[in-house]
């Protein structure tokens, strides 16, 4: 598959953008996050709108490298049909996609977290082989711009407990810097 060595930074069009932003609005009223402490609605509107966009920047970037891409999933599930299943298939490759905003970042460090609670476990903590992609969006910049890291397996990330105290015992997170600072990521 044609892949990348260094992250790549891409625009995302208006229509992408409103879409992204139409779909969080539909799924924010069909989940419960209880579990992370997380009922404000405006913020899990925020997550989905902020994850939708990461997913196509990274579908974008692969079609552009002429590979077959299957995916973002912009359909709403009744409760009970929800799955963590990948985000992207590219090219009969599954892919899970992690984003985080650029002024999030400036707050708590550039991260990406995975859900770990005893409540629920994303599966993919436990697919050392599996593939991600980190993304980070570009939310103080005018344009809708954001930056996708190379594909990396879970195995090849580093796991810290997250810095935000309120998260620990619920989510794990991975930090850019200690993945530059070990060879991840140059």
């Amino acid at each position: 598959m044609p892949t990348f060595r260094t992250p790549q930074i891409l625009q995302i069009p208006d229509e992408t953008r409103e879409r992204a932003f139409a779909f969080a609005k539909r799924v924010t009223e069909t989940v419960n996050y209880h579990d992370s402490n997380q009922t404000v609605l405006e913020k899990i509107r925020d997550d989905h709108f902020v994850s939708k966009l990461g997913e196509e920047a990274v579908r974008i970037l692969f079609q552009s490298r002429e590979c077959l891409v299957e995916g973002p999933d912009y359909d709403v599930y009744e409760a009970k049909r929800k799955s963590w299943a990948a985000d992207l298939r590219v090219n009969d490759l599954d892919v899970a996609v992690k984003t985080q905003r650029r002024s999030a970042a400036n707050r708590y460090g550039l991260s990406w977290t995975f859900q770990d609670s005893p409540e629920r476990r994303d599966p993919i903590l436990d697919m050392p082989d599996a593939w991600v992609c980190l993304v980070v969006f570009e939310d103080l910049k005018e344009k809708t711009e954001c930056v996708v890291y190379p594909l990396r397996k879970i195995k090849q990330l580093i796991f810290e407990a997250p810095r935000l105290g309120r998260l620990e015992g619920k989510k794990q997170a991975v930090y850019l810097e200690t993945l530059q600072k070990n060879g991840v990521f140059k």
